[in-house]
């Protein structure tokens, strides 16, 4: 029947008159199936009804709804086909709604049925929101009675959706506030779980977001919300306690002052009640973002000049019940009181001002009256705290910040803690430093460079190697934000430290020193004017070490190779930082390599550290790394070098390059198994190059590598030639050449 509509050769009217006897039957069995018929028909149809049949069809559909209970499903279907039509006439939206609010009792019919209207309602509401809010708050007060009693979650989420473009969509709610609050609350909080087999795929979690998304929804629900809020947190069930906590959260985010007044001491003490006694992580982490969100609400309000400053207040009864736990530092509402402080000053700048003037002063009293290192190390912690809050806003402003006045006591007390004996301790200081030195404008000259003594005799000194490790972080984080600092001060003094040749140190010690000094040269070499201090420090001392033949050497150059391959890391993302690094490492080791083997082709026995393949392993990363990120221009230029010096001994471009005898380490011959082994640096240079820079003479490479790596008998050397012509493989593009080559070498 439907083809017949769609394709002309009858009207739906026609259809009607066709079916007349059987929508006229008195069995309402009868009249349901033709109505089904008539439904089924409408909904495939709709589209490409006129307006006037529409008009009929409304009429006619509406009068059925007073028709038997059977019918009714039926005639719900094609009430739901005509919503959808775009040629309705002004007035039968409404006319349509009045009528199932009037005649149709929906509670008492089956889900589907129950669907089926909502979907009616939601048609409507997307299509006819004009005329619908003629209604007033009759429209509210007719979906408050269809909704009440649902039951069915696929229900409800279409419900809850409807309530909630009513509220946003501004539709007139009337006297009927707190009976749309009810018909909806009721469902709060959501305990519904999904049965084992459920087929429709709805979770709790999509309930519970699409509920709280109604109680969220307007400042008008407040008054009856929020005691049931406060109630729902007294719960024993964790999830109630969940869902009150990020219900209320949720609700700051659309409340002002005026709706929270009343309830403040209320919603305080529920919140500082969980803080205080759950051991429940997730519940303490709710507790704490309610709270904030409460400091952020209040905070935003306008203040008129005959209204209580209610953050003032707010906050004055916090700081009242969690200030004193401070002073004791063993005790365990400490971390409670300090969390819930930290929570509402971390909401505004106008609540950090109120809340740290009261409580930075009283933790750095308190770190002076507590010597022990634990407690100290709790009341810095929580002082840490407080500073991390201020780094939100950056900078420090003059006239209101309580950090300012206090920048002595406070950094007395960071230094004090980077001197205690104990690690523990050092650690939260160092953690501390860094966020000082984080905050524009905080530390003076004079303190930066006690900050950069404190970091060198921690990364240096200290025993324990977190606090080592720590220290060279933190000079990490902040070299990049004082450079001139870092690259005047503290570059020089490790250069120093690694030069000095101490007789009274044990030589284990020695080493171990100049590990650390090689580190923190890479930890602080962050910044482009940073890396051209360190750079030829940590050069200048690969060649001292490489000069000597003891087992020793080869682990000082590989610890050097390591320091300067987390350089070429820090300098990847920097054009300028990442040009300088590989125009001054690479042709530098590559000329270290080339001498060493030339002096080993001629005096055979000396035995030299950078011909090790531990060695030259170590160089591997540091030419890949200083390659990947290089510019097409210098990538091109730099290819242009390499691959001359391996296979014509081009070695103009190196520095230092009077050598002894030439560089063939392609060529046969005993004398010359030293220079073949540094073909692995031409393997860590070329397969890090961008794909598409050309490779000069690349066939005839090929060609050579693929004779070096089967010719070879020294293992070391036959693989890294096979790995390069892989590489080199691996990016040649598809074609005659390649196909010969890999014949090439399927033949060889």
């Amino acid at each position: 029947l439907s083809a017949g509509v769609k394709d002309g050769s009858w009207t739906v009217l026609q259809l009607v008159e066709a079916l007349g006897s059987c929508l006229e039957n008195t069995d309402p069995r009868t009249r349901g199936r033709g109505i089904q018929l008539l439904s089924q028909v409408l909904l495939q149809c709709y589209s490409l009804l006129q307006e006037k049949e529409v008009l009929h069809l409304v009429l006619f559909y509406e009068n059925r709804l007073q028709d038997h209970h059977l019918v009714i499903p039926s005639v719900l279907q094609g009430l739901r086909a005509l919503s959808m039509c775009e040629v309705l006439s002004p007035g039968l939206a409404v006319s349509v709604l009045k009528a199932i609010f009037q005649e149709v009792h929906v509670q008492s019919l089956l889900q589907l049925d129950r669907h089926t209207v909502y979907s009616i309602i939601t048609n409507f509401m997307g299509t006819r929101e004009e005329e619908l809010k003629g209604l007033g708050a009759d429209f509210t007060f007719g979906f408050i009675q269809v909704m009440d009693g649902e039951k069915d979650p696929r229900n409800l989420l279409v419900a809850f959706q409807i309530v909630r473009d009513l509220i946003t969509k501004s539709y007139a709610l009337g006297p009927f506030v707190e009976e749309l609050f009810e018909v909806t609350s009721c469902y709060f909080p959501i305990d519904f779980t999904p049965p084992p087999n459920d087929p429709h795929g709805i979770q709790r979690e999509d309930l519970i977001l699409s509920l709280r998304a109604v109680l969220a929804s307007t400042p008008q629900f407040a008054e009856f919300l929020l005691p049931l809020l406060i109630e729902k947190m007294d719960s024993d069930l964790q999830s109630a306690k969940l869902d009150s906590l990020q219900t209320l959260t949720a609700c700051c985010a659309v409340y002002g002052q005026k709706e929270l007044q009343e309830f403040l001491p209320s919603l305080w003490s529920s919140l500082r009640r969980e803080v205080f006694q759950t051991a429940s992580e997730k519940v303490e982490a709710e507790c704490l973002a309610a709270l904030h969100a409460l400091s952020a609400c209040l905070s935003c309000s306008v203040l008129s000049s005959d209204t209580e400053d209610l953050l003032d207040s707010f906050l004055s009864s916090i700081l009242q019940d969690c200030r004193h736990h401070l002073c004791e530092p063993d005790m365990k509402l400490v971390w409670p009181s300090a969390k819930l402080l930290q929570a509402a000053a971390g909401a505004s700048l106008r609540a950090y001002h109120r809340v740290t003037h009261s409580v930075l002063p009283l933790l750095l009293e308190q770190y002076t009256k507590h010597p022990q290192s634990s407690q100290r190390r709790t009341i810095l912690e929580m002082l840490l705290g407080f500073l991390e809050l201020q780094q939100k806003w950056g900078h420090v402003e003059e006239d209101e910040s309580t950090l300012l006045s206090l920048r002595a006591p406070v950094c007395s007390v960071v230094f004090s803690a980077l001197t205690d004996p104990s690690v523990q301790l050092q650690l939260v200081g160092i953690r501390a430093l860094t966020v000082l030195g984080s905050l524009q404008g905080f530390l003076s000259p004079s303190d930066l460079e006690l900050v950069v003594d404190h970091l060198i005799r921690l990364a240096l000194h200290e025993e324990d190697s977190q606090s080592s490790e720590a220290a060279m972080e933190a000079a990490g984080s902040l070299a990049p934000i004082y450079p001139k600092v870092f690259s005047g001060h503290m570059v020089p003094r490790l250069e120093e430290e690694l030069q000095s040749e101490r007789e009274e140190e044990s030589s284990r010690d020695h080493r171990s020193l100049r590990q650390r000094c090689l580190q923190a040269l890479a930890a602080v070499s962050i910044h482009t004017s940073i890396v051209k201090e360190t750079v030829p420090v940590l050069l200048q001392h690969l060649r001292k070490v490489q000069k000597g033949s003891e087992a020793e050497n080869a682990r000082d150059v590989v610890s050097v190779c390591q320091s300067l391959h987390r350089v070429a890391l820090q300098c990847q993302q920097d054009a300028e930082g990442c040009r300088y690094y590989h125009q001054t490492v690479v042709p530098c080791l590559l000329a270290m390599a080339v001498q060493a083997a030339m002096q080993e082709s001629t005096h055979p026995l000396l035995g030299k550290a950078l011909l090790e393949e531990e060695v030259l392993a170590a160089m591997v990363p540091v030419v890949s790394a200083a390659t990947t990120h290089l510019s097409p221009e210098l990538a091109a230029q730099s290819v242009s070098h390499v691959v001359p010096l391996f296979l014509d001994g081009e070695v103009s471009f190196l520095p230092q390059n009077s050598f002894p005898c030439s560089f063939q380490p392609f060529e046969d011959g005993e004398c010359l198994e030293a220079q073949r082994r540094l073909v692995i640096l031409l393997m860590a240079f070329v397969c890090s190059l961008p794909r598409d820079v050309a490779i000069p003479q690349q066939e005839r490479l090929l060609r050579e590598l693929l004779a070096l790596s089967c010719s070879c008998n020294c293992p070391f050397t036959a693989t890294t030639a096979a790995k390069c012509f892989a590489g080199l493989v691996n990016k040649h593009p598809a074609g005659q050449q390649l196909d010969e080559i890999l014949q090439l070498a399927v033949n060889r």
